[in-house]
């Protein structure tokens, strides 16, 4: 059932709201960026999401979904994609086990990093798909999916800075390499477990 443009509005802001917020690939990594770099050298990654998100949907809107409809298996290539660098970033996160670090040993995410990230980030797709073809805020498909781009832009940046700015936060209790090391290796089981609808859909 789609939603009807006088009630889409709302909809899609608490859409995107409700997505952006609650827990998935990107917000566990910024956590864990956050507790591992601070909430200043995790920008470029917050901003690198909400570009990725928004050039996502752009990118449906004006066409991409429809391919995707037309070529299922492209989809499915995707999704294997998704899985496979999502578990290696999951390593990588779970095998981290010191908050300062010297430099060029590691870094966060860069900008373009994660906005590449977001087209294989099995999330952001159920994100700008679902709102493509179930919130109606114009009869162009092109122009609704401009704005949505623009509400998930506006709503979901700050929704991704409280998970960095969390991260950061809890920062100065992880500076034992113990505990930190533990804290790490729940961020990489965390994002392991996002990816269980991904792994049922792809067995089933």
């Amino acid at each position: 059932m789609s939603i009807e443009p006088l009630g889409a509005l709302p909809a899609g802001i608490l859409f995107a709201l409700v997505t952006s917020i609650t827990p998935g690939p990107n917000n566990t990594m910024l956590l864990a960026s956050g507790v591992n770099f601070g909430f200043k050298r995790t920008v470029p990654h917050i901003f690198g999401i909400s570009a990725g998100v928004v050039l996502l949907m752009l990118s449906v809107g004006f066409g991409l979904g429809a391919i995707f409809q037309r070529v299922p298996l492209l989809y499915t290539v995707l999704e294997t994609a998704s899985v496979l660098y999502l578990l290696y970033l999951a390593w990588k996160i779970g095998t981290s086990a010191e908050v300062r670090v010297r430099d060029g040993e590691r870094r966060p995410m860069r900008f373009h990093e994660a906005l590449i990230f977001q087209w294989i980030n099995p999330k952001a797709w159920m994100m700008v798909l679902t709102a493509a073809t179930t919130i109606h805020l114009s009869a162009d498909f092109n122009i609704n999916a401009s704005i949505m781009a623009a509400v998930f832009y506006v709503i979901g940046l700050p929704c991704i800075c409280l998970w960095a700015a969390f991260g950061t936060a809890v920062r100065r209790w992880l500076t034992r390499p113990g505990w930190l090391r533990a804290f790490n290796i729940t961020m990489a089981l965390l994002l392991v477990l996002s990816l269980y609808p991904v792994a049922l859909h792809l067995l089933a």
